[in-house]
């Protein structure tokens, strides 16, 4: 029985968060969108016992929580890094040489096409169709900073600096 009561109070503890944001919407179905954008910041992806959790409190059916969730770019239902690296391949940043900077990234943080986060859930690298900053293609933004002209070097230059900065922590 103890178990049973420890496990109860982990999942608790684990969807208090969650309470705490569909409260704040007031439990509003309406809400959908900005209720799994705060979820997503607060585990940075979409977990399916969330997702079935949200839906269940907003009186949804969990296929339409999962169809928004699946509908929207932005949205995640895999763990992403601490920080998440968005390349741009759009026209203008794959004229000015996006893939050797990705063929970059991925050897120096040891990811693949398949393989997208690192192991120690530092760093996701992501390429996505356009960034809007077409003037300073190649671009690459690493969690809200755009970085612009960028070449392999300096790519893998601002992860070394990131890999400092996290190990003098």
């Amino acid at each position: 029985m103890p178990q049973t009561l420890e496990k109860t109070t982990k999942k608790l503890r684990q969807f208090e968060k969650v309470c705490e944001i569909l409260d704040r919407y007031d439990r509003n179905p309406a809400k959908l969108i900005p209720i799994l954008q705060l979820v997503q910041e607060e585990y940075r992806y979409l977990p399916e016992e969330v997702l079935t959790y949200i839906a269940t409190s907003l009186g949804l059916p969990p296929a339409r929580v999962y169809g928004v969730a699946t509908f929207y770019a932005h949205f995640a239902l895999q763990p992403k890094g601490k920080y998440v690296i968005r390349l741009c391949d759009g026209t203008a940043c794959h004229v000015k040489k996006s893939i050797p900077i990705l063929e970059a990234l991925q050897k120096r943080l040891g990811l693949s096409d398949t393989n997208k986060t690192t192991a120690d859930m530092l760093f996701t690298v992501e390429t996505v169709s356009c960034l809007g900053a077409c003037g300073l293609a190649p671009v690459m933004v690493i969690n809200d900073d755009v970085h612009g002209q960028m070449t392999p070097e300096n790519a893998v230059a601002l992860v070394d600096e990131i890999v400092a900065k996290e190990e003098s922590k």
